[in-house]
């Protein structure tokens, strides 16, 4: 932007001086005396004395002052008023008021979570990437997803929802212009769909086009943060409400000093530990927390930033200390301010897509760390599994079933987290419970670590139903292993035929992973203390011994192809929801760590797994996707392509889908992961009730799987097993066991092979 726009902009604006006065509260400084100090003082002291509320008021007065009208500052109202229009607080509290009073809002249940409801409207997900998906010349994001050409494959196949991904306007503002997202548009700045993906137009269109083949459209919101936009800037200017939307601090000017100088060119930088418990001595913030997610040495030590000096609304200077769990770009929401004012924004957010642009649901990203609290001394503050989080995904979620939608979470925490989180706010969440598990059983040819995890989930009580299985999306493969590695660090479980703590589970399996997929194979990277960034044809690869790209020969595809049906045989022949991407559905391979050496670093190696696609070869010249992704090397080829091929991945898993939906397995019970006869076979065992559990008529299904690459003979056998009843395959309709009187039967299976088995009950005369 020239200056003569920046004038322009200006002189259009409405200067109301009086608007922007700031109003202050003159107060005693009174001290408390007092002879004793309660439990809650002595335990946790997360209210020094010195910063009782009365003691936050500071005497003020009016100030009146006039301002260059091309300052990008709070002391220029034009400047204020054009952050006020942009923000997200403002569109939430006129969204809000458009559904107060209506009927419309009386007409669902929304107490409680329901799986099994959610999942009877939409089982199968596409998980799109924006800026990936290569497009035609001209093509926008949305208008590729409104393409009737590409429903007609998605119904084809079985895919009958979509998860657009982050679309809405992210990254932050700087001066009167925008500046690129931080984190894959997961730093969200506006309510209004990013023009680089389209338009709110194009995004009705695609929820009509869906709706037109039987499916629906799932939006994200971000209840965990925002990106440096509007609100932010004017949370910093200490106007109105803004600085209650978030985990900032005020640090007065004579402890400056304490600050590290912020370099030119930025607009904050993360402070070290030290200066984190300095602060956290002197009562400012709440300190160290239970982990620092993204921590890498000179660039996020700590969870905490300052800000430069920054010009208020009122003509003060301030610095402020602010909470980020995730990138300096992504400032934390609080969700107990007295102003509510990151509780608006956020259902704002949630309002307008669910009732603005059609969806059907909403991702809810970053959920499980909405609360944090002063621990003990000496002890990093509660952050994770805090109530106040429980209390804020039941307000989300209720306030989405309450307009008729459902969600879903990436909560990757403990199982009793994802249990109680789930009991009360979102009605399905993202499986971090098995998914390490499952790559770890085919990284190892054996799925002792897979069936751990999966007894374990449900002796927790978490339910598969409750879970979107996925294979890849735009993370990493997370191999931070919350559940073992925190909370149960010191719980001894059978392992390997010894006992081992859940840490020690952790740092083997971890082990495992990193050695099979990244030091014996090049392709794939390490993403700082969060797990490997890879595609799911990469990962394969790795497994079956390819040590660079250029190893992997259109002869390996079978193999691949292969290992990637039997991953997708797992996470959808079992209750839930089965989520794909595509990258999945063409083969993606990562993309060379040259090709995209200015994203990854800053140590974001995930960049080399979100390469360029093209579904449906419309752009087969281009190198890359609109947003300038590389094009990632596609082992399978297009949707169209794969359709004409009947022994092609696609193809492969209409068949799998078919068997899928034609037995009801996405609303079926789990009741049991048995032991094995081989250690790359595993079996599970699901009673087709159509999620009643009192039904004890309902047939059952047995999932067998091959874990290798080698054919298996092994035996199964479960205690739900009827005697002389007979296992049929659900594809061929042929008979592969009956059941012996030990409740068990025989059989083999080919590489990487999958079985979908009906048990039928013995004939009378049996």
């Amino acid at each position: 932007m020239d200056d003569a726009d920046e004038r322009t902009m200006a002189d259009d604006a409405v200067v109301d001086a009086d608007h922007f006065d700031a109003e202050r509260v003159e107060a005693d400084d009174v001290a408390e005396a007092t002879t004793e100090i309660s439990y809650d003082e002595q335990r946790y002291p997360a209210r020094p004395r010195r910063l009782r509320p009365r003691d936050q008021f500071r005497g003020g007065t009016l100030r009146r002052f006039l301002t260059d009208p091309r300052n990008a500052n709070g002391g220029n109202p034009s400047y204020v008023e054009w952050l006020v229009r942009q923000s997200m607080l403002k569109d939430a509290d006129v969204l809000s008021r458009q559904l107060s009073g209506q009927p419309s809002m009386w007409r669902n249940p929304y107490a409680r979570p329901d799986a099994r409801r959610a999942i009877e409207s939409t089982d199968v997900w596409f998980t799109a990437y924006p800026i990936s998906l290569i497009t035609r010349p001209g093509e926008s994001f949305l208008e590729a997803l409104g393409d009737e050409a590409l429903w007609e494959a998605f119904e084809w196949v079985g895919i009958n929802g979509i998860h657009t991904g982050p679309v809405k306007r992210a990254g932050g503002i700087t001066g009167w212009q925008e500046t690129p997202s931080v984190d894959g548009h997961f730093d969200r700045i506006s309510t209004q769909i990013d023009p680089e993906f389209g338009d709110e137009n194009a995004f009705r269109r695609v929820a009509d086009v869906a709706e037109s083949h039987g499916g629906s459209v799932i939006d994200d919101i971000v209840p965990g943060h925002t990106g440096k936009g509007a609100d932010f800037r004017l949370a910093e200017m200490a106007y109105k409400d803004y600085p209650g939307i978030y985990h900032m601090v005020e640090i007065p000017r004579e402890d400056w000093d304490l600050l590290p100088e912020v370099p030119a060119g930025r607009d904050s930088v993360n402070l070290d530990s030290e200066t984190e418990r300095e602060l956290s001595a002197r009562g400012y913030i709440i300190g160290e927390l239970q982990r620092v997610i993204f921590y890498t040495p000179g660039v996020k030590e700590t969870n905490w930033s300052t800000t430069a000096p920054v010009v208020g609304t009122d003509g003060l200077e301030r610095r402020w200390v602010y909470l980020h769990y995730f990138k300096e770009g992504q400032p934390s929401i609080n969700w107990l301010d007295p102003t509510f004012a990151g509780m608006r924004l956020v259902i704002g957010d949630a309002l307008h897509s669910l009732g603005d642009l059609g969806t059907s649901a909403l991702r809810l990203d970053a959920n499980g760390f909405l609360g944090v609290e002063k621990s003990a001394e000496g002890l990093p503050a509660w952050s994770e599994g805090h109530p106040l989080s429980h209390a804020a995904n039941h307000i989300i979620a209720g306030m989405v079933r309450k307009v008729g939608g459902f969600t879903f979470q990436e909560l990757n925490l403990t199982m009793e987290d994802i249990r109680d989180t789930g009991a009360v706010g979102a009605d399905l969440s993202y499986d971090f419970v098995t998914r390490p598990g499952y790559h770890h059983a085919l990284a190892t040819a054996n799925t002792e670590f897979l069936r751990l995890a999966l007894n374990t989930a449900l002796e927790t009580g978490v339910e598969p139903v409750q879970l979107v299985h996925g294979l890849q999306n735009h993370d990493e493969l997370t191999y931070e292993l919350v559940h073992w590695a925190t909370t149960h660090r010191d719980t001894l479980y059978p392992f390997r035929h010894e006992e081992y703590s859940g840490g020690g589970i952790a740092e083997m399996v971890r082990a495992d992973l990193t050695e099979k997929l990244t030091v014996e194979a090049d392709y794939n990277l390490v993403f700082t203390q969060n797990g490997i960034a890879c595609t799911s044809a990469s990962l394969i690869a790795a497994t079956q011994g390819k040590a660079t790209l250029d190893d992997i020969t259109e002869a390996d595809i079978p193999a691949i192809r292969d290992a990637h049906l039997l991953l997708a045989k797992y996470n959808s022949w079992q209750p839930g929801v089965f989520a794909l991407s595509g990258w999945d559905l063409t083969g993606s391979l990562t993309l060379p760590a040259d090709d995209v050496r200015h994203l990854i670093s800053s140590g974001d190696t995930r960049w080399i797994e979100r390469g360029g696609h093209d579904l449906l070869d419309v752009a087969p010249e281009a190198s890359s996707s609109m947003s300038g992704i590389p094009r990632a090397r596609s082992l399978y080829g297009s949707l169209g392509t794969q359709q004409n091929d009947p022994e092609s991945f696609l193809s492969g898993l209409r068949e799998v889908l078919r068997i899928r939906s034609e037995n009801g397995i996405a609303v079926a019970s789990q009741v049991d992961i048995p032991q094995v006869g081989h250690p790359s076979m595993l079996v599970m065992v699901h009673r087709l009730d159509g999620g009643d559990r009192r039904d004890e008529t309902a047939p059952l299904q047995i999932t067998v799987l091959n874990f290798s690459n080698e054919t298996i003979e092994g035996t199964v056998r479960s205690e739900w097993l009827v005697p002389q009843s007979t296992a049929v395959d659900a594809s061929t309709g042929e008979t592969v066991g009956r059941v012996d009187e030990l409740q068990s039967f025989s059989l083999e299976l080919g590489p990487y092979a999958g079985l979908f088995l009906l048990l039928e009950a013995p004939a009378v005369e049996d």
